[in-house]
């Protein structure tokens, strides 16, 4: 029995080894981590469990039958983060450059139908080339095979991609129809196509970084909600992110212990909104101030700056937030940010997250621009998204709320549970300026009465309290006490129970 146990361990060391020493050190030497190093990090000391260490591939073309590694490049298994139970898969570059087999997708595969069984998220840490070309298709067919887990466990369980190394071809569309996105300055690149196939095609000179760098997908086209410093920085901030999410849609999320007072005043909310009503503030301000203990966790911060979203607890209790932001185009609503915050409500909606929602929005950006590219239909997913959400809802009109952004946002006619508004809110299907343009045409000469028309036209109907009198507003609230209205209502609506019509699935406008 100790001749066996030697062997076992002699294997295990091996497969520890992954590509070797060489290739450990090329790794480091890049600034990254290796994928057991990952892994150690991310899960709590001990406590992760490593299935398929010995697997290895099949091929035996191009001389792929002398070069087997065990584990084949990947490594998974399952452990706690926080005391709470996750899966995960860590490519692993030393192996093949991460490249993706049939093995290799079969061992992602296998993580991930556990966890939709059991019931608890899934992280992907990918570092990969791509498909191992040596295999042909029945690398495509792995690809294929875990994309397919992807759409089966999409509203099941969290599933998070960090990607820290390349992440080209096909690679790509796994963590894009994943939940989550971060990224590694610096280390990590995501594209279709690379920089030499771009610079054939079109004849266009654009570096990794440029085309697919965290960077680029964080600030531009919106694919990475994150960018991190470093692999451990990114680490540890995807342990405090699992904290705001349930372990499956049959759970609720998890609570947290708090010191902050839910009826704790906020005096200095009574300052935030500036008196002139085109004076930007900013929403960071109020966010910060309502919520436990100050913290934010803000989610793709550098794309579409118009409108914010991200977590944070009220009473210990997770909840999505998202907020126009009138520092950034005046906060209005454009396809960027349509986008973003119609895919984030629809996560919060999957999985029993409640939402509230921070309205100061003066309407739809206008422009050519914008009616081209679709803000009808982009809007649309915003709006959709809202209004199939059965999860609690709550809603703080600031300022201003104005035409069909007003509906858009979160309003009770959209079965927003709870909806407050602050004295300072502007409900009224545009502004006073631009109404009273349109009512009084024949005064427009006449500077002084247009703008006492204006003031009319601001104290009659730019205000919370027609819409309180028709009970679209359930109430006008001291912005000081904000925090305690919220805190209060999301307590009452933790059993609320609401369902949609039987349905296979809705036809949101993509």
């Amino acid at each position: 029995m100790q001749d066996i146990i030697q062997e076992l361990e002699r294997r295990r060391a091996a497969a520890r080894l992954g590509g070797g020493e060489r290739r450990i050190a090329a790794q480091h030497a890049k600034g990254k981590l290796t994928a057991r190093e990952r892994l150690e990090l991310l899960f709590d000391e001990g406590s992760f469990e490593e299935w398929d260490m010995f697997v290895e591939h099949d091929s035996h073309d191009f001389g792929m039958a002398r070069q087997r590694i065990p584990g084949d490049g990947v490594v998974i298994g399952h452990g706690l983060v926080n005391g709470r139970r996750v899966f995960a898969f860590s490519q692993d570059f030393t192996v093949f450059g991460g490249s993706l087999s049939a093995a290799h997708a079969r061992k992602i595969c296998k993580v991930m139908d556990q966890a939709m069984k059991v019931g608890a998220p899934v992280v992907g840490l990918n570092d990969s080339g791509g498909a191992r070309i040596q295999e042909g298709v029945a690398s495509l067919a792995g690809y294929a095979e875990v994309f397919q887990r992807n759409v089966l466990a999409s509203g099941v369980i969290p599933q998070v991609s960090l990607v820290m190394g390349p992440c080209a071809g096909g690679a790509v569309y796994s963590p894009a129809m994943t939940d989550f996105i971060f990224m590694v300055k610096d280390s990590s690149y995501m594209f279709v196509t690379g920089p030499e196939v771009v610079k054939t095609v079109t004849h266009e000179e654009v570096t990794q970084e440029e085309l697919g760098g965290a960077v680029s997908h964080t600030g531009r086209s919106g694919v990475a909600d994150l960018a991190f410093e470093d692999d451990v920085d990114a680490l540890l901030r995807v342990r405090e992110f699992l904290g705001f999410l349930p372990a499956s849609n049959r759970e609720p999320p998890p609570m947290r212990p708090t010191r902050d007072p839910a009826d704790r005043p906020e005096p200095a909310l009574d300052r935030l909104v500036p008196a002139h009503p085109n004076r930007p503030y900013d929403i960071h301000e109020l966010i910060s101030r309502v919520v436990d203990e100050g913290e934010f966790f803000e989610l793709q911060p550098e794309f579409a700056g118009n409108i914010v979203t991200g977590f944070a607890r009220f009473g210990g209790a997770p909840a999505g937030i998202v907020a126009n932001q009138p520092a950034v185009l005046a906060g209005c609503l454009d396809i960027d940010s349509s986008r973003k915050a119609a895919r984030f409500v629809r996560f919060c909606d999957c999985f029993h997250l409640p939402i509230v929602t921070f309205v100061d929005v003066p309407g739809f950006l206008p422009g050519t621009a914008q009616e081209y590219g679709g803000i009808i239909r982009h809007g649309a997913k915003l709006l959709f998204a809202y209004a199939e959400a059965t999860v609690p809802k709550v809603t703080l009109i600031t300022r201003k709320a104005y035409g069909g952004a007003y509906d858009v946002m979160s309003s009770k006619h959209l079965r927003g549970d709870v909806n407050y508004a602050w004295p300072s809110a502007e409900i009224a299907v545009m502004g006073p300026e631009g109404a009273v343009e349109i009512i009084f045409r024949a005064d427009r000469e006449d500077p002084d009465k247009m703008a006492a028309r204006t003031d009319e036209y601001r104290t009659k109907f730019a205000n919370p309290f027609v819409a309180g009198r028709l009970g679209f507003i359930d109430d006008v609230v001291a912005p000081r006490d904000t925090r305690r209205r919220l805190c209060g209502a999301l307590a009452m609506l933790r059993g609320k129970r609401l369902e949609n019509p039987w349905k296979k699935h809705d036809n949101i406008p993509l």
